[in-house]
Order: C-alpha cells, then sequence, then structure tokens
C-alpha cells in the first residue's frame, strides 16, 4: 500500500491493529489455560470477550471507510505472543522441579501488559489520526477500545501489586 497521505496511513495503522487483535483473540484463551490463579484466568476471559468486541469495532470502522481490514500482518504482536507463549512453554517444564505458580502468573502479567502497552499506542494514534482527519463517528468507536485496553492495564497492575507479584516474591 502506498502511504502518500495521513489518511493512507490511517488504514495501514488500522489493519495492523485488526491483525493484532485477530492474533490475540487466538493467544488469551492459551494464557487464561496457563494462569494458575483463579482472578488473573478470569481476567484473561474477560478481554478476550472485548477483544472479540475491539474487532467488531474495526470492523465497523472499515465499512465506514470502505476498506478491507486485511493486508496487513502485526509482526510486533506476533513478537509479544511469541515471548508469552516461551514463558508458558518454560514454565510447564519446570512444574515438576519445585517452580512456583505464582511466578508464572507474574509472568504472565508481565506479558499481558506488554501487549496492553502495543495496543494503547497504536490506539492512542489511530484516534488521533481520526480526529485530524474529520472522523469523528470512527474517533468515539477507536476511543472507546483505547479507554478498554487501558483499563484492562489498570487491572493487571492492580492484580499484580495485591496479589500475584507478593505472592511471586515468597516463593
Amino acid at each position: 500500500m502506498m502511504l502518500n497521505t495521513l489518511a493512507d496511513l490511517y488504514v495501514e495503522q488500522l489493519r495492523d491493529l485488526y491483525d493484532a487483535e485477530q492474533q490475540l483473540v487466538e493467544a488469551l484463551p492459551k494464557m487464561a489455560d496457563a494462569a494458575n490463579d483463579g482472578e488473573l484466568a478470569r481476567a484473561f476471559h474477560d478481554h478476550l470477550d472485548k477483544t472479540r468486541r475491539h474487532v467488531r469495532r474495526l470492523e465497523q470502522v472499515f465499512d465506514q471507510l470502505g476498506e478491507s481490514p486485511n493486508g496487513k500482518s502485526c509482526k510486533a504482536m506476533q513478537g509479544l505472543i511469541k515471548e508469552s507463549e516461551g514463558l508458558m512453554s518454560q514454565a510447564s517444564r519446570l512444574f515438576g522441579q519445585d517452580a512456583d505458580p505464582a511466578v508464572l502468573d507474574a509472568g504472565l502479567i508481565a506479558h499481558a501488559q506488554r501487549i496492553e502497552h502495543y495496543e494503547i499506542a497504536g490506539y492512542g494514534t489511530v484516534c488521533t489520526y481520526a480526529e485530524t482527519l474529520g472522523r469523528n463517528d470512527d474517533h468515539d468507536l477507536l476511543g472507546l477500545t483505547l479507554d478498554e485496553e487501558k483499563a484492562a492495564d489498570d487491572s493487571l497492575t492492580l492484580l499484580a501489586k495485591q496479589f500475584i507479584n507478593v505472592q511471586a516474591a515468597v516463593a
């Protein structure tokens, strides 16, 4: 795709987010299954439901633009997910050797927050582009997702500080 205008860049960034969200729909159930703490597993399942809603919102934006959401592969999300899969794989090999489940959960939170921060940056960018381009309906939809991504990050921080990291520290 030629990136000659801000509108072109906007569509390219939206496609990146769309692919990132699609990848996350596949990864979150695995993270929930790997979580030992019930609240953390629930947080991943809740975010999966929200992620599916994010995909639908992006599809709505693409419909309004008259564009296809396909055509971009988000390599950053691939890398972030690959790192979390590495943590889960390593932990599954170690659990028979006195590995502490709280340490895995703390690691899962760290990886999930990296993912959230990537999404927050992406949605913040496309919200700014939508505003600049006068695409107020897009801005409103994307802003809802941005707020949900920030809330997910905040809830992970709270879960880490109040429970998971405390348990991992005494492991």
